[in-house]
This record gives structure tokens, sequence and C-alpha cells, in this order.
């Protein structure tokens, strides 16, 4: 008697601890209250050690770097967000949409430039002669990090990129994320390092189950050389990327290259996550120079991720969404969004707005790809139209609303990408580059085949068990 009244007061005090630590979160707390249940012992050791949330100040510690410091090497012409109003050229439509435009405005560190270039690169194809051309041309700095990069043929050809410009005395640092990465192997790193190529691991694997952070991954992909061109969006390294994967065949992504303001930060994310990884402050002006290219193209950067107070992406993606007064396209790989996305969804298609997303027929987890399934019968019956991707695996992270914007990064539309990854968006706001997005999107569509919502409902009992089963556990992928 005396152990079952301690085993039940252990198994009430897991549940407290878990109700506690994700009270923003409901329905993560019930997945792992679920799985506390399945497993009562094991499932509150791995809540512990891998999930339990953490602090900004606390347990993070990203001393330092401050965008408002760094940009003050910025030239004196440079206009920040502070100064943009409805009267730009180049924002000229937002002037009907004063909410939305306060919203993207007021989000902590993150500006809208316009001295911008701007160049969509679709697959891999495009994205890897552009970055590999970039490094080549490179004269002081490369920062180069990636969630994800592989031993293999694609890999080692950035490889000897790096270490050829490292030995010609460029600078070049690299983050690696723990997970991410996980199957790269010493002898890749020790021959960047030898090279005199500084790398770092993001929360290395090694020590992950015994590190509280370490659900909280470092999913961006930024490239930054010399501090004027930088590259964004949802490609890592590795030969799956040009199709090279024989289950998903052909990939599907989109990446781009900037050059302008947009680039500072870029390099501010990068300098701030070096400092989390290497605990060196690098804040010279030289990796901040001065360019002449002219005000053209508006972009925003915005990162997030679980050191900030704010869940800056998901808050674009609703207000955005809510925004729109036409269309809504999406394309992501995984499709688990969030109680607030849902709802902007339902209301946009109820409200007789075009929304449309594009997911991966092909997926490459069977468990996220039926918690994906989960949310699209509510959906439809709201009038949301689906689409399956049929020619390989779709893993660009894209969102276009009418014509004011498009946003292009890391971040998938998911509940990993909105609370619990390191992620780092771009939004574009110049007609040109949301039409060729847009035309990316309808091009897309021709390889797609639409989910119709009669025939969705008569998938077997069997499917809708594993899609309950899935959707259960969702919070926590």
């Amino acid at each position: 008697m005396f152990w079952l009244v301690i085993a039940l007061l252990l198994f009430i005090f897991q549940i407290l601890t878990i109700l506690i630590g994700e009270f923003r979160h409901p329905s993560k707390a019930m997945a792992w209250m679920f799985i506390l249940f399945v497993f009562p012992i094991i499932g509150f050791v791995v809540y512990y050690f891998l999930a339990k949330e953490y602090s900004q100040r606390k347990k993070v510690k990203r001393k330092g770097l401050r965008l408002v410091n760094d940009i003050r090497y910025i030239g004196k012409n440079h206009k920040t967000s502070k100064t943009l109003d409805f009267e730009e050229e180049r924002l000229i439509g937002w002037r009907h949409e004063p909410r939305l435009f306060s919203l993207l405005n007021n989000i902590p560190g993150s500006l809208i430039t316009t001295r911008n270039e701007v160049r969509v690169l679709t697959n891999a194809h495009q994205a890897y002669p552009a970055m590999l051309e970039a490094i080549g041309k490179a004269r002081q700095h490369i920062h180069f990090e990636f969630y994800s990069i592989r031993n293999d043929e694609t890999g080692k050809k950035f490889q000897a990129a790096l270490i050829q410009k490292a030995r010609e005395g460029v600078k070049v640092r690299c983050i690696f994320d723990g997970i991410g990465s996980y199957q790269l192997d010493s002898r890749f790193i020790e021959e960047l390092k030898g090279a005199g190529v500084e790398v770092y691991i993001f929360l290395p694997a090694v020590f992950a189950f015994f590190d509280k952070r370490a659900n909280y991954r470092n999913h961006r992909k930024i490239v930054v050389i010399d501090g004027v061109t930088g590259f964004l969006g949802g490609i890592n390294i590795g030969n799956e990327y040009l199709g090279g994967d024989a289950k998903l065949g052909f990939w599907r992504d989109t990446h781009l290259q900037l050059e302008g303001d947009a680039v500072y930060s870029l390099q501010h994310t990068f300098l701030t996550d070096w400092m989390f990884v290497s605990g060196q402050r690098l804040a010279e002006p030289d990796y901040f120079p001065e360019h002449d290219y002219p005000a053209r193209k508006p972009v925003q950067i915005i990162s997030s991720g679980p050191d900030a107070h704010w869940d800056a992406i998901l808050e674009m993606y609703f207000g955005a969404i809510t925004a729109a007064k036409k269309r809504v396209f999406i394309t992501t790989p995984y499709f688990i969004p969030d109680p607030s996305i849902i709802m902007s969804l339902k209301t946009a298609a109820i409200s007789g707005i075009d929304v449309r997303i594009i997911y991966p027929q092909k997926a490459d987890s069977r468990l996220v790809g039926y918690a994906s399934l989960s949310f699209m019968e509510e959906l439809m019956q709201a009038g949301v139209r689906f689409y399956a991707y049929q020619k390989g695996f779709a893993h660009a992270k894209v969102v276009i609303i009418d014509d004011l914007l498009a946003c292009v990064g890391t971040a998938n539309m998911d509940m990993r990408s909105f609370f619990s990854n390191f992620e780092l968006n771009a939004v574009l706001y110049d007609k040109d580059t949301i039409h060729r997005l847009e035309n990316d999107f309808l091009l897309d569509l021709k390889e797609c085949v639409e989910v119709k919502l009669e025939v969705f409902e008569r998938r077997s009992r069997l499917k809708k068990g594993k899609e309950v089963f899935a959707r259960l556990l969702s919070p926590l992928f």
C-alpha cells in the first residue's frame, strides 16, 4: 500500500510538472501526458531531459549582440523601419493595411530594409552553383550555417570550396546543428579545421540526451559572404537536395540570394548564433560594410526561436493570413499548425479567400505525414484546398499573401518551427519577386493532385486511427 501511494504521488507530480512546464501550449501538454500514461516513468524522464521549456535569460544566455548596436555601421542614408511609411513608393500598397504593417514593423530586431537585390533560386540545382560562386568570390569572410550537411559528394564539394578559401586567407566560420548533422563524421570536420576553418556544432548530439536544451534545434540555413551577399531558404547541403534520395526522388525547394541591407540582418543572426556556440563576440564594422545598392526591393528578415520573448514567425503568419483579401498560397513539407493558424485559415476560406496548400504526397516521415493529414478534413470543410505534390518531395517553405508579401525561409508550417526551433525567414515586399514566387506556385500545382473532400472522407478507419494517434503526438515533432 505504501509503495502504491508513493507511485500515485510520483505520477501526480509528473503530471503537474508537465502542466506547469507547458502551460503556454495545451496541445503539447496533452501530448506529453498521453506519453506519460503509456510510459509512466520513461515518458517523464524523456520529457525532463528533452522537452522542458527554458527561458532566454536563465538558460540559453545568448549574451551580447544587439541589432540596434550592429546597424550603427549602416550608412546615414539607409532607411530603417522607423522611417518607412505608407508613402514609400515600394510600399504604397500598404496604406490600406495599417494594422498588418504595424505588426510587421514592430517585430523586435527585424528591420524592413529597402536597398536590396533579391534572386529566387528554385531548387538546389540553382542554389548550389550560386552559393559556390559567391564562396569563390569571397575576399574577407565566409559565414556558413546549416541545420544539415552531409559527408557525400555535395557536402565534399562545399567542404573543398571552404578549405580553398581558408587557405587563401579568407576567414571561414561554420555552424552545424548537432542533430541535423549528426551523421557528419569527425574526419570531415577535422579536415575543415586543419585548413583553418573554424567549426562549431550547435548542441552536439553526443550530449543531447543530458542537455535540457536538446529539443531546441538550429534549423537555420545561412551563408554570408563579406557582409554584402547572403543566402537563406529551405535547402541544406546534401545529395538528396539534388534528387539523390531513392525514396523521395526529385526535391522541390526554394532558396533566396540577397544583396544589400537585408544581409546585415543575416549577418547579425549568424554572429548571434556564433556567440552562442563559441563565446566570441564579433561586431566589427567590417562585418557590416557600406554598399551602393539602390532602394529597390524591400526585405525583412525575421528570426525566431525558444530564446525569444515572442513567436515572431507564427505571429507574422497569423497576421498576414488574417489580412488576406484575395488569396493565400502555402507550400510546406510538414503541416502541423497550431490552433491560431487553423482558425485563420478557416476564417479566410469561409470569407471567400482562395486558400490553397501544397504538401508532399511522399512524406519523409510516416508519423509526420499522418499527423499532417489529420488537420485537413476540418479545413477542407471550411473551403481550404489541399494539393498533394506528386513529382517528388515538396520541401519549400513559401507563403504568399495577395500581392502584399511573400515569405521564404526555414520555418515549416508546424509547431516545432513555431515554438522549438531556431528559424529564419525573409518577408519580401516587391511585386516582381511576389509574382515570381506565385508563378512557381502555380507551376507546382500542375505537378499536384487536388485532394477532394468527398474522397478524403471515405478513407479507412485504420488510416483515421493512425491520423488520430499521430496528431496526439504531433506537438512533439
